[in-house]
């Protein structure tokens, strides 16, 4: 099963915010203030009991989960290699990577447990997830920013906690988190 995403209005430019070419500046002006207004778009998924949303921008499409082909000694978290219409796409479980495990430690696979495909800085990766929830917009006052936790606790890919109603959206930078050295995904001397 694949399902791409395409609900991305079509007049957006390149930068993913509308093409306001054509407009007059009244126009413009208040187009500008409705995108201001509205503020991101995030795609929402499930890490064990707890919920987190990323950039839509960086997904390139959503995938059922399909055993990838193991890596020798690579570290538990990354699960292999996929080809994805002849592209080599190594699979990262973000289950094992931030220890959303089930009672017996394990990172189960059911129907629900998906690939989201993503283009992080012109690289295709995959990251498993339990499941995906939704595609929400995000205003900037719905985001607060990260508690600060010990320097134990590494909370430099976590962008904010977003309130919707009884619960919180982990915001991440998923850009962050698999451009990181410790992920080991990008090359670090052209990731800039």
């Amino acid at each position: 099963m694949e399902t791409t995403l395409q609900n991305r209005p079509a007049e957006t430019g390149t930068s993913g915010r509308p093409d306001l070419r054509g407009l007059s500046r009244n126009d413009a002006a208040r187009d500008k203030s409705r995108t201001a207004d509205v503020g991101r778009e995030v795609l929402t998924f499930r890490l064990g009991a707890e919920e987190y949303g990323i950039d839509i921008l960086r997904v390139q499409e959503i995938r059922s989960y399909e055993p990838p082909t193991r890596i020798a000694n690579a570290p538990a978290y990354l699960k292999g290699v996929v080809d994805l219409r002849g592209v080599i796409v190594p699979i990262v479980d973000l289950r094992v990577k931030f220890n959303c495990l089930n009672a017996e430690g394990e990172a189960e696979i059911n129907a629900f447990t998906v690939v989201i495909v993503l283009n992080v800085r012109g690289r295709v990766l995959g990251a498993v997830v339990d499941s995906v929830s939704d595609v929400m917009q995000l205003s900037s006052e719905a985001i607060k920013p990260a508690p600060d936790i010990s320097t134990a606790v590494d909370m430099s890919y976590i962008t904010g906690i977003a309130h919707m109603g009884e619960r919180l959206l982990i915001v991440m930078d998923i850009e962050s988190l698999m451009s990181s050295a410790e992920m080991g995904l990008i090359d670090q001397t052209i990731a800039h």
